[in-house]
């Protein structure tokens, strides 16, 4: 793939601290590729752990690169006529992951936990898989979604994180009529209560530290919202079948072991601080808990799609939509959860004036 002469504006990040708006080449389309115009990208928790740190977890960041998974756009052309994909024009979200294929877990179906796959914005091999926080961005034409009819294109940018939320809620296995907690109110808690709620959950119940977190958490659909540091708070829950871990810390793995009931399982999607985390191990054994990992998503990003259409309920998640040339304004914001649930970047809008 080569670079044309045109430039268009990216998100580049540096290092820790160093979030840039620069003018990047617009890339051409090789055989199999197509050209997406990216109208929207969502702010996820593993593009600020760049900005703020430098990696996610233990990759770090070794050059530039361009951050960014969660884009929907509009397709402008490919690199070869007989390229499948929708047609020029078509409103599309972007599939981030690229799979080997090859892999044992590739052939066995597993493709989310590929040991080698490339995922847009990833620090994980070098050189860096660039993202798709660029107005002109070229991927695989297969990764490459139509966005059903009537589902606009800001709503259709949850549809990355949304998937998450469906593969966490898969690897909890059947919640319909279930007693559910979800620990964490962040956008990828948030839409757990979707989905679960979506998956048939009776009662969904949440918990955070933070009032505006918890309302956000109530209008995806949440029962019950509970102050995570008021151990008093009657909402809390006595006989929770299921609990999905969301925040990422080691107190929300705690709190999950300590409330679901004996035989009850426990999935752990946020991705905890580096190193050893201390839980409650001696509860999985006395209590015959089942632990389960969750990470990316694989086919759930269709489904993901047909949700999003269906529900105009997840526009209340967007809390915020800010020009590119204004990213480091959207990123302080996407990381103070007192102000915002999901925040986006719109490549497509002037900046707002001084």
């Amino acid at each position: 793939m080569s670079a044309g002469k045109a430039l268009a504006p990216g998100c580049v990040i540096h290092g820790a601290g160093d979030l840039r708006v620069e003018d990047v080449p617009v890339p051409r389309p090789g055989p199999g590729e197509a050209l997406v115009a990216v109208r929207y990208g969502g702010v996820c928790g593993s593009d600020l752990h760049y900005w703020r740190h430098g990696g996610v977890g233990d990759f770090r960041l070794r050059e530039p690169m361009l951050l960014g998974h969660e884009v929907v756009g509009t397709v402008l052309s490919y690199g070869s006529p007989d390229t499948g994909g929708p047609a020029a024009g078509t409103s599309v979200a972007v599939h981030p992951a690229t799979p080997c294929g090859v892999c044992p877990e590739c052939v066995d179906g597993r493709r989310n936990v590929c040991r080698d796959t490339r995922y847009l914005g990833s620090a994980a091999r070098f050189p860096h898989v660039q993202g798709g926080f660029a107005a002109r961005i070229v991927v695989p034409a297969g990764q490459v979604r139509a966005l059903p009819a009537g589902l606009d294109p800001r709503r259709g940018a949850l549809a990355e994180p949304l998937s998450v939320a469906l593969h966490a809620v898969h690897r909890a296995g059947n919640l319909a009529g279930r007693q559910v907690l979800v620990t964490g109110a962040g956008p990828i808690g948030c839409l757990v209560v979707a989905a679960a709620k979506a998956a048939g959950a009776a009662h969904v119940t949440v918990t955070d530290l933070l009032p505006a977190a918890l309302e956000y958490a109530r209008a995806a659909g949440a029962d019950t919202l509970v102050r995570a540091d008021d151990p008093d708070d009657p909402g809390r829950p006595v006989d929770v079948n299921t609990a999905i871990e969301a925040s990422g810390v080691a107190a929300g793995l705690d709190t999950c072991l300590r409330l679901v009931r004996r035989g009850g399982t426990v999935v752990q999607l946020g991705l905890l601080p580096p190193g050893q985390s201390p839980f409650a191990g001696n509860l999985l054994v006395s209590r015959e808990i089942e632990l389960r990992g969750a990470f990316r998503f694989d086919g759930e990003f269709d489904d993901a799609l047909r949700l999003l259409a269906a529900e105009p309920a997840f526009d209340a998640l967007v809390s915020a939509v800010v020009p590119v040339r204004e990213a480091a304004s959207a990123f302080e914001l996407a990381a103070d959860r007192s102000r915002s649930c999901k925040v986006l970047l719109d490549f497509d809008a002037p900046p707002t004036a001084a």
